[in-house]
């Protein structure tokens, strides 16, 4: 089993040094958690002995404590909805509106994307907006403040 204790994000300047032997497809909940054993895509065994507090995001690379083993991390597609509105101004207020609620929420220019939610998506349809059930990768923002209520 390979023991995974670092992350290198791309903005480290060592980033590009490292070349991945491994692949590891991992949910937005799954790349939250710091101590949890998966399998890579090539079938090895990894366990993540991260700093607690980790988030994990779509490129970043592990590595284990001797940084003779890397491993990328990709964002596995998983069912959102992506809501889509017909003006900038109904995308904000679907988004006022999400924070409010705080619930994970990706935020791009043109949508919003969101975990399924009965109760949110039917909120989100008052307000006029489309929703798309799709499976892709989902990557919420991580909080402005790093911190949890």
């Amino acid at each position: 089993m390979i023991v995974l204790t670092e992350v290198i994000d791309h903005h480290s300047p060592n980033f590009h040094s490292y070349t991945s032997a491994y692949t590891l497809a991992l949910t937005a909940d799954e790349r939250t958690r710091s101590r949890l054993r998966y399998e890579a895509i090539e079938g090895e065994m990894l366990q993540l002995q991260l700093p607690r507090g980790t988030v994990l995001h779509n490129g970043d690379l592990l590595v284990t404590a001797s940084k003779d083993k890397c491993v990328k991390v990709i964002a596995k597609p998983e069912p959102i909805i992506t809501v889509k509105a017909n003006s900038p101004l109904d995308l904000l207020r679907a988004a006022y509106h999400l924070g409010n609620r705080h619930v994970p929420l990706e935020v791009k220019p043109t949508y919003l994307r969101l975990a399924p939610d009965s109760v949110l998506e039917d909120m989100l349809k008052h307000l006029g907006l489309e929703l798309v059930q799709e499976t892709a990768p989902f990557q919420p923002e991580s909080g402005a403040y790093g911190h949890s209520h």
